[in-house]
């Protein structure tokens, strides 16, 4: 038989070798050709519904790592469901508006968004987005289909269709008309580099560290000759100025620098870090609700005009504190959600917006007109120093928010928007997260519960153009707002039934209302993308105007998936509208992958070229690699991960390769010996009941595992298995394949073998569907292929059978292996190979039903360790004395004065009480509880025996060798350079061979004495001392004696 190497795999045992990435391929083309996604669809079209949401991506990008995790656990979750007979419609999504395609065309023009509106137009400038929304479709398309995910991409829904835009209107007039929609003005993250406000979540999703500018400065008070320090990192936030905060209840200290002459106040919990740099002398100490009410003047004297309304005084708020800083807070309410919020709880009116969306200052600031505000930090400090009023300057190191589409920085600055009242959703926001499975769990209570706790109320309007237009009317005399939710309802107020509802059809559309005054417009602004995404599971299906028993016997959906960022984007948003419509969460199980980081765990950057491209990577490896390698990680835990090219590898030398190797041991024997599964025979081996034990616990943990939508747990028992069919099943049982003739007991070991394989394919399929479905069609080759389904996808998932699951065969396999491993080490210890036989091995337990069942195994374990005779002993004390001592080092602190007795006590334990502690990891000794690491346990050799001990069993192991078990090894030996030489000349696994042989006397009198073991093992029909054998003999070196010998094939 040939195995194979990594990269390739030998088609059948008659064709030539070839590549996973070429099979998968042929199952590919098989799959369209067939129709085979189709069919599963239709199939169980019957069945239970699984809905299940994909959330759209922009196809303004090419996908990255990132996609293929989810893209993997997307199309593992629906297999699995639609093989167990659910019925699950897989429909994929594109997000269409938003800023990623307008930044995409503001950089393709050169201009900002408000120029090449003002150069295109509203049309001009949303067909321009038409345009490129799409540009990677195909290549999505190539990607998603090469990696194995069934998905409907003719039928996909897009963001900007006039139906789903309907729909997402229709949200918007639900949430309206149950109040939860309001106008105001609050303080938001901007993105300047967009134009546009953002989203709480939006501004969470890029921090980076930063150096800022941090400087403190004095303003100085109008009724004493005295300042306030304020200190900020905002310097371009100082000429909007108009307040500075204080905690009433903090004290205040006034002090004096005597170096530069100059008296200010500050917290005085921040006197010693400012005494370091400064000679500060404290001359009182006052509370801050002493310093409330008193004037200032600012340092920028631009919003005078502001005074009348209550600029720049003291104010007072509990949220200022003495950890940093001065103490004093600069209060600038336009740039600042507290500042803003300290304005409102006084009472002041006062008000400055000298910065536009686009940041920079404009006229109100003359100095600085023009300037990003980000740049004009320096010259601010510069005008500051020039005036004397900037005390000290330094740099500080901090985590600061980006934005996520152009990785600019944002700025906080008051936007006039229309929100959605999440806060006063909270409570069952709350509720219906608890209803929700989170894998990992701890994201429900952690990340997602967290987020959920401090939910601000969210900013839902864009002041941009390629969007889902706000569908609200304002009247433009009262201000009353009527908010549209469908095209009818538009046509029956405007008169005009549009065919799409982006703002060039709908913008210029406005009605009266009889016995109303004025006219109603619509309001310039579009929707948050993030609204539209949280709204397809409506919106996919145009829902309520379709579908609606579709929708409602698919609400909530039963699963989604997406990566951790998505915790305060897409999950937070589909919970947010799914509880403010219908009080129930979108979704009732939710798996998050986590971040995808390049080998050197920095960001996957194309600029960087840090990464080897997805369909690059499965050209080289394959897709089932890729696919086992991602969901074997700490991905689907939720944890970042370096991605490794070389763990792609790996898992085909780990998995694939075992696996196909199985494959093709069975299909060569099979074939050689014309096995067929017409008529499959019951187990009679010990072995087969067990791997078919194995098999059905296999299927049973799966399916416990995959209901609970636990993939890392899934996945290392299938490799688990994979290991033990073929480093244990099929390596104890090769010589019931390799012998003469047909017989029952081969016929047994062939019918289970099949089984598992088959079994094994289907339970794979979801997993790993190429190579499945390549082995698959395969073994269905060997018999009637109409007596299985056309594809391992249309098959049932395969269901635990109680009937051969048997426990306590598990067990003793397992201990069996034990067995072999302790074994194996005392070989090693003793310098003995495996090829040399030795007299007695003794096994050794405490429970005797454990030895019996061992014993069962007794032919396999004597021929794995290569010993005579087994023997078996229940009294572990003549072997092995079990010792333990106690770890001082964690106990010493936690017993103290009491160490020393309880040292003692564990060091007179005795071997049951050991043995128990050993088992369960706990103890009870006098009265004192121990766990694991308390405690060091010893398994030393009694004298005069060769006893290994693990946790789990004892051996003693003779590794006395007699003349007559030498001779034997050397014979091993001897076949073992004969089988090298027959693989080195190609030969057939069946071919007969005569052997001609010159051996110095040892050898000769090992191959002489066990010649019809060599004969038998080799398929030799003759061995025959020669003395000339020529120059093309092959000569080797057994135990420092030479041995030549040639092969020649016997005539079949």
């Amino acid at each position: 038989m040939t195995t194979v190497s990594e990269g390739e795999a030998p088609a059948t045992p008659t064709q030539g070798p070839f590549s996973f990435v070429e099979a998968e391929h042929e199952v590919l083309a098989f799959w369209q050709k067939e129709g085979i996604f189709e069919e599963s669809l239709a199939q169980t079209r019957d069945g239970a519904p699984y809905i299940f949401y994909d959330g759209p991506p922009f196809a303004t990008g090419l996908p990255h790592h990132g996609h293929l995790v989810a893209s993997t656990i997307k199309d593992i979750i629906p297999r699995y469901f639609t093989m167990k007979g659910r019925y699950v419609s897989r429909r994929f999504g594109w997000d269409c508006h938003g800023l990623p395609v307008e930044h995409e065309i503001d950089k393709q023009l050169g201009l900002s968004a408000q120029d090449a509106v003002e150069k295109l137009g509203v049309k001009g400038y949303n067909d321009a987005c038409r345009g490129i929304v799409q540009r990677y479709t195909q290549e999505w398309r190539s990607t998603i289909t090469r990696l194995g995910r069934w998905v409907d991409f003719d039928h996909d829904y897009k963001t900007m269709d006039p139906w789903f835009m309907e729909s997402v209107w229709w949200v918007v007039k639900q949430l309206f008309d149950k109040g939860l929609v309001y106008q105001g003005q609050k303080i938001v993250p901007v993105s300047t580099a967009l134009g546009t406000g953002l989203s709480n979540f939006e501004a969470n999703l890029n921090y980076k560290e930063v150096q800022d500018p941090a400087i403190t400065v004095l303003l100085k008070l109008c009724d004493e000759d005295a300042h306030l320090a304020i200190w900020t990192t905002t310097p371009w936030t100082v000429p909007s100025n108009l307040a500075v905060c204080v905690n009433p209840e903090l004290s205040y200290a006034k002090v004096r620098d005597r170096e530069r002459n100059v008296t200010f106040y500050l917290a005085e919990g921040r006197v010693a870090a400012y005494g370091e740099r400064h000679a500060l002398e404290v001359l009182e100490v006052v509370p801050g609700s002493a310093l409330a009410g008193r004037r200032y003047e600012p340092a920028f004297a631009y919003f005078e005009d502001q005074r009348a309304a209550g600029a720049f005084t003291v104010i007072t708020g509990d949220y200022v504190t003495a950890d940093d800083g001065t103490g004093l807070v600069h209060q600038a309410p336009a740039f600042g959600e507290d500042d803003y919020n300290a304005f409102r709880a006084a009472g002041l009116d006062a008000f400055a917006m000298p910065v536009g969306l686009d940041g920079r200052f404009d006229a109100q600031v003359p100095d600085f007109a023009g300037q990003h505000v980000k740049d004009a930090d320096r010259e601010i400090i510069r005008h500051l120093k020039e005036a004397g009023a900037l005390y000290e300057q330094d740099v500080i190191v901090h985590s600061y928010p980006f934005c996520y589409r152009s990785e600019t920085p944002l700025i906080y600055r008051a936007v006039p928007s229309w929100y959605v009242k999440v806060e006063q959703l909270k409570d069952r926001l709350l509720a219906a997260n608890r209803q929700v499975r989170w894998v990992p769990d701890h994201i429900q209570e952690g990340r997602f519960g967290k987020w959920l706790e401090g939910a601000r109320d969210w900013a839902i309007s864009r002041n941009r153009v390629w969007g889902t237009p706000l569908p609200l009317w304002v009247n433009d005399e009262t201000g009353t707002v009527h908010c549209i939710g469908s095209r009818e309802e538009l046509a029956a107020l405007t008169g005009t039934l549009v065919d799409d509802l982006h703002r060039e059809f709908v913008d210029d559309l406005t009605f009266t209302k009889d016995g109303e005054p004025g006219v109603y417009r619509r309001v310039p602004e579009v929707l948050d993308c993030w609204f539209e995404s949280g709204s397809m599971p409506y919106a996919q299906l145009h829902y309520p105007f379709e579908n609606t028993e579709l929708f409602e016997q698919g609400f909530p959906a039963e699963f989604i998936a997406e990566g951790l960022d998505q915790t305060r984007g897409w999950f937070y948003t589909l919970t947010v509208l799914g509880v403010a419509l219908f009080d129930q969460p979108a979704f009732r199980n939710v798996i998050v992958n986590g971040l995808v980081l390049a080998e050197d765990g920095t960001k996957m950057s194309k600029s960087k070229r840090n990464f080897t491209p997805p369909d690059e990577l499965m050209e080289r490896y394959g897709a089932d690699a890729l696919r086992l390698y991602l969901i074997n990680s700490g991905l689907v835990r939720a944890e970042e991960q370096r991605f490794a090219d070389t763990g792609v590898r790996e898992l085909t030398r780990r998995a694939l390769l075992p696996w196909y190797n199985a494959f093709n041991f069975f299909h060569t024997y099979a074939e050689l010996d014309g096995f067929t599964p017409a008529e499959l025979a019951e187990p009679t081996a010990v072995l087969d009941r067990w791997i078919l034990s194995r098999l059905q616990t296999l299927k049973a943990t799966v399916g416990e595992e995959m209901e609970g939508y636990r993939l890392y747990n899934v996945v290392p028992r299938l490799f688990e298995f994979i290991e033990e069919l073929t480093n244990v099943y099929i390596r104890y049982n090769r010589d019931r394949f390799w012998t003469e003739g047909p017989s029952a007991d081969k016929t047994a070991a062939f019918s289970t073998l099949y089984r598992a394989l088959l079994e094994l394919s289907q339970t794979m399929a979801p997993f790993a569907p190429f190579l499945s479905e390549t082995l698959y069609q395969r073994l269905r080759d060997l018999g009637d292929r109409d007596a299985l389904p056309r594809s391992v996808h249309l098959c049932a998932y395969p269901e635990a059978e109680a009937a051969r699951m048997d426990p306590r065969l598990e067990v003793a396999v397992d201990r069996m292996q034990q067995v072999i491993l302790l074994g194996r080490q005392k070989r090693e210890e003793a310098r003995l190979g495996l090829r040399q036989p030795l007299a007695k091995l003794t096994v050794i337990h405490r429970d005797g039903a454990l030895l019996d069942d061992i014993r069962a195994l007794e032919v396999e374990l004597a021929r794995e360790l290569n010993v005579k005779e087994i023997a078996y002993s229940t009294d572990e004390s003549a072997f092995i004395r079990l010792y333990a001592k106690a770890n001082f080092k964690q106990l010493g602190r936690r017993l103290g004065k009491e160490m020393k007795r309880y040292a003692a006590a564990i060091a007179a334990l005795g071997p049951e009480a050991l043995e128990a502690f050993v088992e369960t990891g706990t103890l009870t000794l006098e009265g004192e509880d121990f766990g694991e690491g308390d405690l060091e346990v010893f398994r030393e050799p009694q004298p005069a025996t060769e006893a290994l001990s693990n946790r789990f069993i004892t051996i003693d192991l003779s590794t006395e060798l007699t003349p007559a078990l030498r001779e034997e090894g050397l014979a091993r030996e001897v076949v073992n350079r004969i089988q090298r030489a027959r693989k080195d000349a190609d030969f057939h696994v069946s071919d007969r061979i005569t052997v001609r042989y010159a051996a110095e006397p040892t050898l000769a009198a090992a191959i002489e004495a066990h010649g019809a073991y060599i004969g038998g093992e080799t398929l030799a029909v003759a061995l025959v001392p020669e003395a000339n054998l020529g120059e093309d003999a092959t000569t080797v070196t057994i135990d420092g004696a030479e041995l030549r010998f040639t092969l020649t094939r016997e005539a079949r």
